[in-house]
Order: structure tokens, then sequence, then C-alpha cells
């Protein structure tokens, strides 16, 4: 039996928070242990961006303890508790709510595999019996899905939701299984009078299902969505691109690698490479070079002479 958690950023008895619970009775009729949290419901202060986790990590202090004293740990232990973790949220201006990115932000730096990965082996080569070591649950293999609901009848307005969603997943090192944005969501003033939609909650479980019970990590972790025709990106599944005017270099805005566009029959391609597809920020390696950037520059950092004068200046601009 695994367990199977869902966070939704929703409203109470809405769309997603429905589409959510669909999926976990499918999974709880499965003989899988199913848990719902609506973090709205929670004290969830946001990041201040002060670097004491990251700090912690990286120092041996703490395992990236936040300064706040709020209910974020709750959430946190059912995160870790979690062998899958399904995320929905509604779309507000294109993309996820503020709530969403609040957690985001917080499950930052502090839960990123590579950091207390590295952490772990720094602490256990150092010795000594009272060394503070990561909660284990941390590298816990973990499958994801990601549930967007938007009210405009267009696509193209809920086209950054996903991608997007695909942060709370990031740090983590969660493994995203499937992903499903239901747009159009207006026309009915509830998703359970759209079957389709249901319907498409069941796929999401079976999916999930057949992931937790699979026996090997390529099954475990292969994608279980839509088509693969349907997306450009070979890793994230998804086909939000930064294109590099000028040349025929891209780069997928969720992964971080670089690919090209090829243009064979009359018909766009992108061609990502093996190496770059390795590192992607959705795979260990991605995060690796993402720590090792900060262990070596912002943690090293030069420091300005005379600052507290400089800054002087600026105090009160404007207040």
């Amino acid at each position: 039996m695994s367990k199977v958690l869902a966070l939704s950023f929703g409203r109470k008895m809405s769309n997603t928070d429905v589409f959510l619970k669909e999926v976990l009775l499918k999974c709880q009729e499965a003989g899988h242990e199913i848990k719902f949290m609506r973090p709205d419901d929670y004290d969830i202060r946001p990041c201040t961006g002060c670097c004491a986790c990251v700090g912690g990590i990286m120092s041996g202090r703490t395992n990236g303890t936040c300064i706040h004293k709020d209910d974020f740990h709750l959430i946190e232990d059912a995160f870790y508790d979690a062998d899958c973790v399904l995320i929905g949220s509604p779309v507000y201006e294109t993309s996820p709510s503020g709530t969403f990115k609040t957690f985001c932000d917080r499950m930052g730096p502090s839960h990123d595999l590579a950091f207390l990965t590295e952490a772990k082996k720094e602490r256990l080569a150092r010795g000594g019996e009272n060394v503070l070591l990561p909660d284990e649950r941390v590298f816990k293999p973990r499958i994801g899905c990601l549930v967007g609901v938007g009210g405009a009848m267009t696509e193209n307005w809920t086209i950054m939701t996903i991608p997007i969603m695909y942060e709370s997943m990031m740090s983590s090192g969660v493994d995203v299984i499937d992903t499903h944005m239901y747009y159009g969501a207006m026309e009915v003033d509830h998703i359970l009078g759209v079957p389709e939609q249901m319907a498409r909650a069941d796929k999401m479980a079976e999916n999930v299902i057949a992931a937790l019970a699979a026996e090997t990590e390529e099954e475990r972790t292969m994608w279980r969505g839509v088509d693969e025709d349907d997306y450009a990106c070979p890793v994230c599944h998804q086909s939000l691109f930064k294109v590099h005017q000028g040349s025929d270099r891209v780069e997928c805005t969720i992964c971080g690698i670089d690919g090209k566009v090829e243009l064979k029959d009359g018909k766009i391609h992108y061609v990502f490479s093996e190496k770059e597809q390795a590192r992607s920020r959705m795979k260990y390696a991605g995060k690796l070079e993402h720590r090792n950037e900060i262990a070596h520059g912002a943690m090293t950092q030069r420091k300005t002479e005379n600052l507290r004068a400089l800054k002087e200046k600026y105090l009160h601009v404007g207040e």
C-alpha cells in the first residue's frame, strides 16, 4: 500500500477539489492510503528570501529550517510521507494561485534533493556521533501529477499554468507522470456536470495506480499523460520554450535545457540531445548543477565595502 497526497489550491468543494478527490477515491479503491489538504486553510507565510534555509543546509547548522514558525511543517510532513503527490490549482491571471506560488517558494532550496543529498554526504564524511542528517524521507522516490482548472473558453488563457506548476515538483525531485489542464470550466457550473472531465480524473487515477505498482524505475517514472506528439520537450512533456532570436536555438523554460529547431518536410521539429536531457532540472544532475552554482557563487560572494554607508542614500526614498 502506498500513500497518495492531494494538495488543492482551489475553493472548497469546487472544481479543483473535486477533480483531485475523484483521483483519491479511485486510489483508495485500489488499496492505497489517501490524504487531502488545502494549503489555503493553513497559516503559511510567504518566503522572505533571507536564505537562512540554504545557509543552514550548507553550513551544517540545520536541515533547511525556515525562520517562520507557522503551519507549513504540516504540509511538509504530509509531502514527505507521500509516495505520490497530486497538486491542483485554479487559473488566476493565466497562472496558478498566489498561495500555490508561496508553497513553491517555501519548498525551494530548503527541500532541494541535491542540496540535501550533498549535505548528507558531507556530514557523514565528517563523522561524529551527533551529526545532523537530513530527514530520510527526503530521499524517497515520488511520482506526481499536476492539474489546472481555468474558466477561460480558450486554452491560450491557461497556457502558463501547468508549466509554472512544475515548480512544485522541481526541488524535491518528484517524477511527474501526468498533467491535465481543464479549461472552459465557466461553461458548466461544476465539474460534476462534465462527464468527460470526471473520466479524465479516473484516467489520472489509473496512471497513478499503474505507476505505484511498477516493478522497475523506468516503468515507475514513465510519462503516462497525453500522447507524446502533443508536446515538444521529451523530458517534461510540455511546449513552453524560450526562442533565441536569429538562431536555431530554443530552451525549455521548465527543464532549462537547450535544443535546436529543425525543419523537415515542411514541419518544425525540436531536437534535444541526450546530454541536454540528462541535465534537466527535473532530474538530479540538473539540480546538482544548480546546487553547485549556489555553493560556489552566492555562498562565497564578494562583500561590498562600506555597504551600510552606501545604503544611507536610499533608506527613505519615496516613503
